[in-house]
């Protein structure tokens, strides 16, 4: 699933290489961790449930949480609401600052929360 094993016509993102060296390191660890496609693009899953994406129009990660936790991180300024086409997604958080350390938090809580 690393960024080298997956065809592309366009550059990668910064942000699109971040997040799929993670997932990388994620599936070590949970062989359920899958790439999938959501909204025809590239996203991660775990088993048959969306996980997350990346720069989603420049939204940076978004991850799937619970409610809760978006709304926390809504709150303290880590996060944003996800809001395709305008319709709100309560248990989708965007972070749109690339950070590692976060990233990989986030990720594998939204695995614990969907797996």
């Amino acid at each position: 699933m690393a960024k080298s094993e997956k065809a592309s016509d366009r550059q990668e993102s910064k942000d699109e290489i971040l997040f799929w060296d993670l997932i990388g390191e994620l599936q070590e660890a949970d062989p359920r961790v899958d790439e999938g496609t959501i909204m025809g693009s590239r996203c991660a899953r775990v088993g048959d449930e969306f996980l997350g994406l990346v720069d989603f129009k420049g939204s940076g990660l978004v991850v799937k949480l619970p409610k809760e936790r978006v709304a926390e991180l809504i709150e303290q300024g880590h996060g944003q609401a996800f809001a395709p086409a305008g319709k709100v997604f309560k248990e989708w958080v965007s972070i749109p600052k690339r950070d590692r350390r976060r990233w990989r938090k986030l990720l594998t809580e939204g695995i614990a929360f969907v797996g």
